[in-house]
């Protein structure tokens, strides 16, 4: 791995991570659904150089319990569709990635297929998925064609089964899209207005897909996107997770507490990559962190005091936490690069107060010890993290 290889990414929600972080002055509360609010967020994380930028989403509210609406009044509830937050801010940006997610449970492979495509398109080469899944009961009655039985305890056999079968339908999804964006050959279209002829109808495909849950025919309305295949991404906890990332993803995020921890999840992905035959493929893994950042520690952690006491509870993650200033946060990446991690998706906890302090005080901390590029150095999305435009399956060799 060359010196300058480390990836970061930033990982956008509502005002932050922090479910306080709405009152915050530097917050912008009232402009959380405004295009301008999210344009001048994704504009600093391209000022910083970043890979690319995550955008939260989902079927439901937000919610503080795992599988319920909590009905709390004192925390960002509602969203912004994510992949059109992506649409409206592509055509504003130049070189960072743009990842909306997409919950993939009950939504259709073609409708995602289509839009990611089109995000392609609008933002020349920069769009990404991130595939999330959905075991809340109240969200299947969104949708009406199927239940998901509640889960009572997690480590059931049940659970287990509901959960597997949940990612086992997450990479034929997967599946699905990626051959939908193969479905037209690059040189599909001809538009010769002489010959009166605007697509070759021999470089379209069926794409025949038959799973467990659905069934996709194909081909898609919308060509080939300028990446051939845009970015896939997914976050996992454990085993069948990790196994989604192995099989079908580009970059896969985990949420380690240690090095130690790290180095046997990235472990346990790299078997999984293999055992699905992908040895030979480049899969990235993040770490996530939530991060709390100031120029001084004693402050990072009076802020995350503070904000603890306006939620009424100490703040608590899927990932670790970080609190502390930017140049312990660099020396935290190292150690955790290390352990075969080549990138982070950072959660900023105040999105006004810490983005910033990632892309002018973490940023130009890595940039002075060698461990992060001083300008873009490609136009696509894949180009940046050095993943080659793949070729298509269809096409004849």
């Amino acid at each position: 791995m060359s010196p300058s290889s480390l990836h970061l990414a930033v990982a956008l929600d509502g005002t932050g991570w922090h479910p306080a972080s709405w009152r915050e002055p530097v917050a912008r509360p009232r402009e959380l659904f405004t295009a301008g609010y999210w344009a001048d967020l994704v504009a600093e994380a391209e000022r910083g150089l970043l890979d690319f930028v995550t955008i939260e989403d989902g079927l439901g509210p937000q919610s503080s319990r795992f599988l319920d609406p909590d009905e709390r009044t004192d925390q960002v509830r509602g969203r912004l569709d994510a992949v059109l937050i992506a649409s409206r801010v592509a055509p504003l940006t130049r070189h960072i990635g743009l990842v909306p997610t997409a919950v993939v449970t009950h939504t259709e492979p073609f409708h995602i297929s289509k839009a990611i495509a089109t995000l392609d398109y609008v933002s020349t080469g920069r769009a990404g998925l991130r595939v999330q899944i959905t075991a809340r009961p109240n969200e299947a009655a969104h949708f009406g064609r199927r239940t998901i039985p509640r889960i009572e305890a997690y480590d059931s056999p049940e659970s287990q089964e509901l959960v597997a079968d949940l990612f086992d339908e997450a990479a034929d999804y997967v599946e699905a899209v990626r051959r939908l964006w193969d479905s037209w050959e690059d040189d599909a279209e001809i538009r010769d207005a002489d010959t009166g002829r605007f697509i070759d109808r021999d470089k379209l495909h069926y794409i025949d897909f038959e799973g467990k849950h659905f069934s996709v025919k194909g081909p898609s309305i919308t060509p080939r996107p300028p990446q051939g295949q845009p970015l896939v991404t997914a976050l996992g906890h454990q085993t069948v997770p990790y196994r989604l990332i192995a099989r079908q993803a580009d970059v896969g995020y985990i949420t380690p507490q240690d090095t130690d921890q790290a180095r046997a999840i990235v472990a346990e992905i790299r078997a999984e990559q293999e055992a699905a035959g992908r040895a030979d493929g480049l899969l990235h893994v993040f770490g996530d962190l939530v991060v709390f950042l100031d120029d001084d520690p004693a402050e990072a952690a009076a802020r995350r005091d503070r904000l603890d006491a306006l939620a009424g509870e100490p703040y608590q993650s899927d990932a670790r936490v970080f609190t502390g200033t930017p140049t312990q946060l660099a020396d935290l990446l190292g150690e955790f690069r290390s352990a075969g991690l080549t990138g982070f998706r950072l959660r900023p906890a105040v999105l006004g107060h810490d983005l910033p302090a990632i892309t002018r005080g973490l940023v130009p901390e890595l940039q002075r010890r060698g461990a992060f590029r001083t300008a873009y150095e490609a136009d696509t999305l894949r180009g940046l993290l050095g993943l080659a435009r793949p070729a298509n399956r269809y096409a004849a060799a």
